[in-house]
């Protein structure tokens, strides 16, 4: 199933982003804002390891990219998110709408790249950024090593585009590298099978096929760049590419393998921002 083989309504309900989106606020009222963002197949669920961590002294924010979740799916405009900047623009109007300020934004995956997006957009709402498995680009490109070749792209998304579940299922373990803890790869599949086939086509082309290392030089606010010793998505040399491109960032190494930290060591996840906030 592909994104024209059903109808999906305009963004004509998306008046306010904190129901679009399905923000959700808890933490200190008076701390900072520390805000996650979510990346492909997966909601704000995915941050249940993590974000509580910082809710005695932050005021946390998680939301639900919209087709996500449990966000405004009849919100879902092709045309709006047809470029990662439709998203940035999601994420700006909702700290807009929270009228935050010095915001720190942790991102993970492509959701990492969607806070590079939206702090370029709107620099003196964000404070820092902690991009977890970032990757500006998927293909390779001459010295550039994305990990992927564009045929092999277009045969994975292709793959996704006709059995949207049937990939999930054996793609969502592979993504999440941890072998010897299939719980974990099971609870990315479930993640990844409740978002809409549909949708979910069309952020993966949006995603794979994007390119945005000329935003990382455009940084202009501390950021911290969290990797695994071994990614199948984005591998070490993605991420740094990251910190070398983006002006004064730091790089840490997890030890751990997979694209999912925040699931498979959340504990790294955690002492690594608290290390760089402090």
């Amino acid at each position: 199933m592909t994104i024209s083989d059903v109808d999906i309504a305009p963004a004509a309900s998306s008046g306010d982003p904190l129901l679009r989106n399905n923000v959700t606020v808890s933490g200190s009222t008076i701390g900072p804002t520390v805000m996650f963002a979510h990346g492909f197949g997966c909601s704000q669920e995915t941050w249940n390891l993590v974000a509580p961590h910082f809710e005695a002294d932050h005021r946390v924010v998680v939301f639900d990219h919209v087709g996500a979740g449990n966000s405004d799916w009849d919100a879902y405009d092709r045309a709006k998110y047809d470029s990662l900047e439709g998203y940035a623009a999601d994420v700006v109007e909702i700290v807009e709408a929270l009228d935050a300020t010095e915001v720190i934004f942790v991102g993970h995956s492509v959701g990492a790249i969607i806070g590079v997006l939206a702090a370029n957009r709107a620099p003196e709402r964000f404070r820092a950024l902690v991009l977890v498995s970032p990757s500006p680009c998927y293909l390779n490109d001459g010295e550039y090593l994305g990990g992927f070749e564009n045929a092999d792209l277009e045969a994975l998304i292709e793959s996704l585009e006709a059995n949207y579940l049937g990939w999930s299922q054996q793609t969502a373990p592979v993504i999440m590298g941890q072998p010897e803890r299939p719980e974990l790869g099971e609870r990315l599949t479930d993640s990844f099978c409740r978002v809409d086939p549909a949708i979910a086509s069309h952020f993966a082309r949006v995603t794979f096929l994007s390119d945005n290392r000329a935003d990382l030089a455009r940084v202009t606010v501390p950021t911290l760049v969290l990797q695994t010793r071994e990614d199948a998505i984005a591998p070490p040399p993605v991420g740094r590419y990251v910190h070398t491109a983006i002006p004064a960032s730091q790089y840490v190494e997890l030890d751990t393998s997979g694209h999912v930290p925040i699931l498979s060591a959340p504990d790294q996840v955690v002492r690594g921002i608290r290390e760089f906030l402090s």
